[in-house]
């Protein structure tokens, strides 16, 4: 097995979400979730 030194440690990146990133994923569920309502409980436009 390979030692990594604590300067190569520094330097990993990855794994990260960014703020754009939670926002678009928060937009699509909640996206979904209207779809879905709609279909359960289908509301009468006045």
């Amino acid at each position: 097995m390979l030692e990594i030194n604590s300067n190569e440690l520094k330097n990993i990146k990855g794994g990260g979400i960014t703020i754009w990133g939670g926002i678009g994923i928060a937009s699509g569920i909640l996206f979904l979730i209207g779809v879905i309502d709609g279909f359960v409980r289908p509301l009468k436009c006045n």
